[in-house]
């Protein structure tokens, strides 16, 4: 069962932030709006940073960002309610996210997500009733390589199964440290990663292992076999090199090379004007 929309057990609606938690959000406002040349540009930041005060877009939190930058609570709610991210109700101490897109599925993400929904007796953006997991079904998490994927407050969580998804969840509830499987060493707060996103470094950016096996195998066995990019000419030099992957093997050029490492013809090559400008270029080198 999960809580009511908008209010989390014990919570009281306040309006407004007190004196000295309304001075260190604008100490952090300033020095994200210090990044950007005009003010209003600090607004997705900005929201992140309210939301890891209050564990979701608050409506304090709008009068806050639309107050410090100028804006009308309006805009700034336009821009809360088009991103997922920006949660309009509290969210859960984790936020778990089942990918459902078309490699995900077909490899076990829509047993996960059915499996993980029973578990927990959630649907899509409810948080179950001790505060601790926000279930969501994610269009994509970027990681196809390493599919079905769970993500745990935005850390990835690969080749999952039903039982596996489930497991993570319990020891996330029983206050348990889990090790994403790339990343950071462990999985922070929905609060604390929310901070992270509004731009302030937690110091573990380090941390553990950063791309896979799968994620570089492509590159590997380009340099493997010394594999690179077609040459590509600039401002008509024909004799330019590619861009190499690996080894030190150069492209043949001019009558030597392959119809497979010409650079391919764009539709502005073949223009009329393509032409006549080609055309006045070699009546000049003959003349």
């Amino acid at each position: 069962m999960s809580v009511e929309a908008g209010r989390t057990p014990g919570q009281t609606h306040r309006t407004a932030y007190d004196e000295a938690t309304h001075a260190r959000l604008g100490a952090d406002a300033a020095t994200i709006i210090a990044r950007y040349p005009q003010e209003r540009s600090a607004l997705l930041p900005m929201l992140h940073l309210v939301q890891s005060e209050d564990g979701y877009v608050s409506p304090r939190g709008i009068a806050f960002c639309a107050s410090t930058l100028g804006l009308t609570t309006a805009e700034v709610s336009a821009v809360a309610t088009f991103y997922t991210q920006y949660k309009r109700h509290p969210n859960g101490e984790y936020t778990v996210g089942v990918c459902i897109n078309t490699l995900c599925a077909v490899m076990g993400g829509d047993a996960i997500w059915e499996h993980l929904s029973d578990h927990l007796g959630v649907g899509h953006d409810e948080t179950t009733d001790d505060g601790a997991i926000t279930l969501e079904r994610v269009e994509c998490n970027a990681a196809c390589d390493y599919a079905p994927v769970v993500m745990v407050n935005w850390e990835f969580f690969d080749n999952q199964t039903p039982e596996s998804a489930a497991a993570l969840t319990d020891a996330l509830r029983a206050g348990e440290q889990v090790a994403p499987t790339r990343g950071a060493a462990s999985v922070c707060s929905f609060k604390q990663m929310s901070r992270v996103l509004a731009g302030f470094d937690d110091g573990r950016a380090d941390e553990g292992v950063g791309a896979g096996g799968p994620t570089v195998a492509g590159t590997v066995l380009a340099r493997d076999k010394g594999w690179q990019a077609p040459a590509f000419p600039v401002d008509g030099d024909s004799s330019a090199e590619s861009a190499p992957v690996g080894g030190s093997h150069q492209p043949k050029v001019g009558a030597e090379q392959s119809s497979a490492e010409r650079p391919a013809t764009t539709a502005a090559d073949s223009s009329p004007a393509a032409q006549q400008k080609k055309q006045a270029s070699d009546e000049a080198k003959e003349s």
